[in-house]
């Protein structure tokens, strides 16, 4: 997809449970986001409806129920906003990013252990 819509943080919560659960009626995404959020049902009928008119989500009508599909792929959308972090806040540069976290202490042995595999992972793809 050659331009991603915007979308807002609220969105991409309701886009989030699209993902997870498409196809999905109107009333089962409502249901999931009142046991996350204080929105009222109207607020997330205003954002399923946004999302439509911005291209990120479809619907078809099944009867009397509304269910909708993701037009914008998880994976696609969350790959093209980490770049657009990326080149806002270091100009492209990953290393510069990762030291920022390490120096600042946001990263967990964990999270440090985790990003060691998979490079170790990626470097070997390389002898390959």
């Amino acid at each position: 997809m050659g331009n991603l819509p915007q979308i807002s943080e609220a969105e991409f919560e309701v886009m989030k449970i699209v993902w997870k659960h498409a196809p999905i009626s109107t009333n089962e995404i409502t249901e999931k986001l009142l046991q996350t959020t204080r929105w009222s049902p109207k607020t997330i009928q205003t954002l399923i409806k946004r999302l439509v008119t911005k291209g990120a989500l479809t619907y078809e009508k099944q009867s009397r129920v509304f269910v909708y599909t993701p037009v914008v792929k998880e994976s696609e959308y969350i790959g093209h906003e980490s770049n657009s972090f990326l080149k806002r806040f270091y100009d492209g540069d990953i290393t510069a990013m990762l030291s920022a976290y390490i120096e600042n202490d946001r990263l967990s042995e964990t999270e440090i252990d985790t990003l060691r595999s998979l490079l170790s992972q990626q470097h070997h793809k390389g002898d390959n």
